[in-house]
C-alpha cells in the first residue's frame, strides 16, 4: 500500500512588503515511492534582502535532494548531510558577503529551516531556528520543536540556531511512529507568535487541509501579527508498508517455506534441484513457470522457520537486495545480483536472478592461474563495486572468493548480502560477529589493544586485499586464521612476486598494503585502491618497511626481558652449586 497523504499551505507577507517565508512538499512516485513524503518550511532572516532566497533555496534542496539520497541510508543521516552542505553553503555566501563589502555593514542572509519526513512507519522532524512542527493526534497537540532563540522577550526574535549563521550548524531531530489519521502542522513565528495552543489545534483539524491552512494564516493577521505569516500541513491517509520496517511486518505474516523437491511448485518457480543446505539456509535452482527465467531461492531451513531472528536476517537481506541489485551494473564495476519483485509470495523466501558462472573459490581450486592483467581488471571491478557499496552506507562484512562469482559473459558479481549491515539492520545482525576468519582485519581479533572493533569499510577493503593475494599466489597472506588466534598475525606476508614470479614489484606494494598489519598503512576508501591498481607502475606505491617486532607481537619485549631473566637465573645458580669460590 502506497502513502497517502494531503498536503495545504497558506503564506501571506502580514504587514511586511516583502514575504521571505517559504514552505515545500513532495512525496515519491515511482521507484522513489519507498522514500514517502518530506515537508518543508524555512523563514528568512537579512539585512540585505536576501532572506527569501536563503528559505527558498534551503527548503528546496533539501526537499528535492532527499529524493537522491541512497535508499540504504537513514532518514537522519539524510537530511544531517543536506542541511549541513546547505548551512555551509550560506556560510560562505555570507563569508564572501563580508569580505567585498566596501564600508558600512554587510549584507547577509540566514534562514530557519523545519522539515517533516514521513518514511515508512517513521515520522522524522529535523529542526534549526524558529520555525515549529506540531503534530496534532486524537485530541493532543504537541510541539515537537524547541525554538533557538533568546528566551528574553526583548530580544526574542534574535536566533542562536539559522543556516548560514556559522560556519556548522547543529541540528534537532526528533523521531517517532507514524500512525494514520496524524496531521502535522508546519508555522513560520508569524503565526505562533500570535496564535495559541489550542487556536491553531482547532483550527487544524478542519476537514479541508487547504482551509485549515487559509484559516490559521487568516487568524494570525487577524490577531496583529507583525511578521509573515505561513502555515503548511500534511494529513496521513494510509500508511505505505514498504521500507525495511514493511518489508519486516510483511515477511512475519508469510509461513517458512517447506522442503521442496525437483518438480514442485511454488508462486510461479519450478524447482530443478537442491543446491545447497546449511542447516540454516535451503538454496534452490528454479525456473519461471514458462521456464523463460532462471532464479536462485534461498529460504530458512524448516528447523529455523520459527525463528524471529533468522526470519528479520533474511527479511532484512531480501530488502538490501532488492535495493542494491540490479540486473546490469555500471559499466568496469562488479554487480549485485538483482531480486525478484516480492508481492505474491506464499512463503518467506528471496528469488535472486540466476547467473551461470564460476565461483572465485572454484576457479582457485582448479589450480588454473588467471593472468595478472585479468585479476587486476577483476579487483578493479569489484573494488568500484564496494565503493558504490560504502557510499550507500552499506558494509558487506564477507568479502571472500566462495562470494565473488564471474558468470559466463565475463562480468564479476558479488554475492551474499545476508551478513551486510545497512543501518536499518535488525539488532541481532549487528551483534552477530559475521565473517570469515582469514578475511577479517586484525582490528576485529582486538590486536590494537581496544579489544575487539566492529566491521567496518576498512574490513571490507581488507578482506578484498587478502582474496587478491590468495588470487595471486593461491595462498592466504597470514595463512588460515582460527578465531582469535592472534599468532597467525606475527610474521609479515611475502611479496606475492616471490611465490609467483611474473607478479610485478608495483603489485606487490599495493597487496602488501592492502594487508598490512598497521590499519594506518592500508588504504582508506575503495576508491584509492582502484586508483593504486590503475595507475600501476606509472605511479608505484612505495614498498612498505617491515613491521617492527614490537607492532607484529605486542608481547614480544616482555618474553625476551622473560627468557633474559630466566637465563640470567640459571647461570647464577650454576655459578653458585659448581663453581669454585
Amino acid at each position: 500500500m502506497a502513502l497517502e497523504v494531503a498536503f495545504g499551505w497558506c503564506s501571506h507577507p502580514g504587514p511586511r512588503s516583502v514575504n521571505e517565508d517559504w514552505a515545500t512538499a513532495a512525496v515519491g512516485k515511482g521507484r522513489d515511492q519507498d522514500r514517502g513524503a518530506i515537508v518543508a518550511i524555512a523563514d528568512g532572516v537579512s539585512t540585505g534582502g536576501d532572506g527569501r532566497e536563503a528559505a527558498r533555496t534551503s527548503a528546496m534542496t533539501v526537499v528535492l535532494d532527499y529524493f537522491s539520497a541512497p535508499d540504504s541510508w537513514d532518514t537522519s543521516v539524510v537530511l544531517d548531510r543536506l542541511i549541513d552542505a546547505q548551512n555551509a553553503w550560506l556560510a560562505a555566501h555570507n563569508r564572501c558577503r563580508r569580505a567585498t563589502a566596501q564600508g558600512g555593514r554587510a549584507a547577509i542572509a540566514m534562514t530557519t529551516l523545519t522539515t517533516v519526513t514521513l518514511r515508512g512507519q517513521v515520522w522524522t522532524v529535523a529542526h534549526v531556528g524558529d520555525t515549529r512542527a506540531w503534530l496534532i493526534r486524537g485530541d493532543d497537540c504537541i510541539q515537537l520543536t524547541q525554538d533557538h532563540s533568546f528566551s528574553e522577550t526583548f530580544q526574542s526574535s534574535r536566533l542562536t540556531r539559522a543556516l548560514g549563521l556559522d560556519d556548522r550548524v547543529r541540528i534537532d531531530f526528533v523521531q517517532g511512529e507514524l500512525r494514520k489519521g496524524d496531521i502535522f502542522l508546519l508555522t513560520s513565528d508569524g503565526v505562533h507568535g500570535v496564535l495559541g495552543r489550542a487556536v491553531l489545534s482547532k483550527l487544524a483539524r478542519d476537514s479541508d487541509v487547504q482551509g485549515a491552512c487559509d484559516a490559521i494564516v487568516a487568524a494570525a493577521r487577524k490577531a496583529g501579527t507583525p511578521d509573515n505569516a505561513t502555515a503548511l500541513m500534511v494529513r496521513i491517509g494510509a500508511l505505505i508498508e514498504r521500507g525495511f520496517d514493511g518489508a519486516l511486518a510483511a515477511s512475519r505474516r508469510l509461513p517458512g517455506l517447506p522442503t521442496l523437491k525437483p518438480g514442485d511448485a511454488v508462486d510461479g518457480f519450478t524447482i530443478e534441484s537442491l543446491l545447497a543446505d546449511t542447516g540454516v539456509h535451503r538454496l534452490y535452482r528454479a525456473h519461471t513457470t514458462g521456464g523463460d527465467r532462471k532464479v536462485l531461492l534461498k529460504a530458512l531451513h524448516p528447523s529455523r522457520a520459527g525463528d524471529e531472528q533468522e526470519r528479520a536476517m533474511l527479511a532484512h537481506e531480501a530488502w538490501l537486495s532488492s535495493r542494491i541489485g540490479r540486473a546490469d551494473p555500471p559499466r568496469g564495476e562488479a554487480g549485485f545480483v538483482a531480486v525478484l519483485p516480492a508481492e505474491s509470495r506464499s512463503a518467506q523466501y528471496i528469488a535472486f536472478d540466476w547467473h551461470e558462472g564460476v565461483t572465485l573459490q572454484a576457479l582457485l581450486k582448479s589450480g588454473t592461474p588467471m593472468d595478472v592483467a585479468d585479476v587486476v581488471a577483476a579487483a578493479i571491478a569489484i573494488a568500484r563495486a564496494l565503493g558504490r557499496l560504502h557510499r550507500t552506507g552499506v558494509i558487506h562484512r564477507d568479502v571472500k572468493p566462495d562470494n565473488l562469482l564471474r558468470s559466463d559473459d565475463g562480468r564479476w558479481w558479488i554475492l551474499d548480502l545476508g551478513a551486510a549491515l545497512s543501518g536499518s539492520d535488525p539488532p541481532e545482525l549487528r551483534l552477530l560477529r559475521a565473517g570469515t576468519p582469514s578475511y577479517m582485519n586484525p582490528e576485529q581479533w582486538g590486536r590494537d589493544g581496544r579489544g575487539p572493533q566492529p566491521a567496518d569499510e576498512a574490513s571490507d577493503l581488507y578482506a578484498l586485499g587478502v582474496t587478491l593475494y590468495q588470487w595471486l599466489t593461491t595462498r592466504l597472506p597470514y595463512g588460515q586464521v582460527v578465531p582469535f588466534q592472534a599468532g597467525r598475525f606475527r610474521h609479515d606476508p611475502k611479496p606475492p612476486s616471490r611465490l609467483r614470479p611474473d607478479v610485478p614489484v608495483w603489485l606487490d606494494s599495493v597487496v602488501l598494503r592492502s594487508v598490512a598489519l598497521d590499519a594506518r598503512l592500508r588504504f582508506e576508501t575503495a576508491e584509492e585502491l582502484v586508483l593504486a591498481l590503475e595507475r600501476g607502475a606509472a605511479r608505484p606505491l612505495a614498498t612498505l618497511a617491515p613491521t617492527p617486532l614490537a607492532a607484529r607481537d605486542p608481547t614480544a619485549l616482555w618474553k625476551i626481558a622473560l627468557g633474559m631473566s630466566v637465563l640470567l637465573n640459571l647461570l647464577l645458580m650454576y655459578w653458585l652449586l659448581f663453581l669454585p669460590r
